[in-house]
């Protein structure tokens, strides 16, 4: 029941906010594919360029909609609002708490994804986007937002969140096999980049959408991901306590 009424807290939200939720998950991704994709015209592995940018935005949108969807609101109820007090007093367990939490960004992060490929469908690109597809959006999302309610709790002001976003979130967007391929990145700095989540949502993705299929050992990684990050925000709540 604890993980149900933070999902339906979630879903209130979204309700109340569709219209910002909705133009929010639109106009980033939007500007990047109008200007790279469709304003600088080039080939990439023998397709349309369009056919490299698409999944790839499609998993950058995913990660910073989870992302965004929980680390900022979070860290406001924690240091500001004080209302993890009632979450410590109540007999909700709290490992609901922050499952009903990483769910809902999950989900607020497929949303953003299946908006863009609307949008997009009546260019005419064929990709496919099928149910191994909205899995992967689905782990992406689990993992930006256990990131983000990790940074939440660990988030010392209101400026440490957006910092946060600046330092790792940023760069991975823009180097994690969204834009351009990592394969032009010199060794060693390119093995760390092709092991983050983004770098595996983006090519299992990308793989599927083009028919080349994908590797399952991408799948593993992002559970490994989700595992240590969940493990770290349980230990804070566990063993601190210090909300």
């Amino acid at each position: 029941m604890g993980i149900v009424t933070v999902l339906w807290e979630k879903w209130v939200e979204f309700r109340r906010d569709f219209y910002k939720i909705t133009l929010a998950a639109m106009i980033a991704p939007l500007m990047y594919i109008l200007v790279f994709g469709m304003g600088i015209q080039t080939i990439s592995h023998g397709q349309p360029y369009l056919h490299f940018l698409i999944p790839g935005v499609v998993a950058l949108t995913t990660m910073n909609a989870s992302f965004n969807a929980i680390a900022q609101n979070l860290n406001v109820q924690r240091l500001y609002e004080k209302a993890f007090d009632q979450v410590m007093i109540s007999p909700t367990p709290l490992w609901q708490f922050v499952a009903g939490q990483i769910i809902g960004g999950s989900l607020r992060g497929i949303y953003a994804g299946c908006v863009i490929i609307l949008l997009v469908s009546p260019i005419g690109i064929r990709l496919c986007f099928n149910g191994w597809s909205f899995l992967i959006m689905f782990l992406n999302g689990a993992v930006f937002s256990t990131l983000g309610v990790v940074v939440s709790f660990y988030a010392r002001n209101h400026t440490d969140v957006p910092r946060f976003s600046n330092y790792v979130i940023m760069p991975m967007a823009y180097l994690c096999n969204t834009f351009f391929t990592s394969d032009s990145i010199p060794h060693g700095l390119r093995e760390v980049i092709q092991y983050l989540p983004l770098s595996q949502a983006s090519s299992m993705i990308r793989g599927i959408a083009n028919g080349e299929g994908f590797s399952y050992a991408g799948i593993g990684v992002l559970a490994v991901y989700l595992a240590v990050l969940a493990g770290a925000a349980f230990w804070y709540l566990y063993r601190k306590k210090n909300l």
